[in-house]
């Protein structure tokens, strides 16, 4: 128990330190901005073949700090991901704070309210996994109401995507493929490759507050 409060602790001085441009948000600013995100995605169901194949995540409705914080991660590289670290690169902090304004409030008006619980109940497997990761701690029993902004919603993203995100913190040494994050890192490290891939497939298939919302560059 000590060692598990000793990690919120740290989890949540992380989200404190979410980069103050999220204070600046222009989500109208965002939007004319967004030409760069919508070829990925803006698409339902778009695949990235490079450096993994999967599902790009979707990101309207996503909690803009969490987005914010992502793209400071991709630009500092401590997530590594070709593009998206060449996108974040090219942009300023005013930029990661409209884009994710822009995309928090994306398709929120036809999203219907997730219940407090989970929809469906995790099997007495995946239970006990997640309490073993503590998951619910910081992104809530429902996936999908975070404790603190900086943290993202996971409920009913891609789980191909989710398998590989939990799959990156594990991962060091590759310069393509990566997260660089102490408090996830240790959190994923006690876990099987296939024991993520449960997590991942059950989160994914809950209802959630994120999702792709098709645009057209030609606006």
């Amino acid at each position: 128990m000590k060692s598990k409060a000793i990690t919120l602790l740290l989890a949540l001085a992380g989200a404190l330190s979410v980069t103050t441009a999220a204070r600046a948000q222009d989500a109208a600013a965002g939007q004319k901005k967004a030409a760069m995100c919508i070829g990925c995605h803006g698409i339902i169901g778009y695949q990235a073949s490079f450096p993994v194949v999967y599902k790009v995540p979707k990101i309207a409705g996503q909690n803009s700090q969490y987005l914010i914080s992502s793209l400071v991660a991709y630009k500092k590289g401590e997530r590594k991901h070709p593009s998206m670290r060449a996108i974040a690169a090219s942009l300023t902090d005013t930029d990661m704070a409209d884009l994710a304004a822009y995309y928090e409030t994306l398709g929120a008006s036809t999203m219907q309210p997730v219940a407090d619980t989970p929809a469906t109940a995790p099997s007495a497997e995946v239970a006990a996994l997640l309490t073993k990761g503590a998951c619910t701690s910081c992104h809530g029993a429902n996936f999908s109401k975070p404790i603190a902004p900086g943290y993202p919603k996971l409920a009913g993203q891609h789980g191909d995507f989710l398998y590989q995100a939990l799959k990156s913190y594990a991962t060091t040494g590759n310069p393509n493929f990566g997260r660089g994050n102490a408090i996830m890192g240790g959190q994923v490290k006690p876990f099987k490759l296939e024991e993520l891939k449960l997590l991942a497939g059950y989160i994914s298939s809950l209802p959630g507050e994120v999702n792709t919302v098709p645009q057209s560059k030609f606006r």
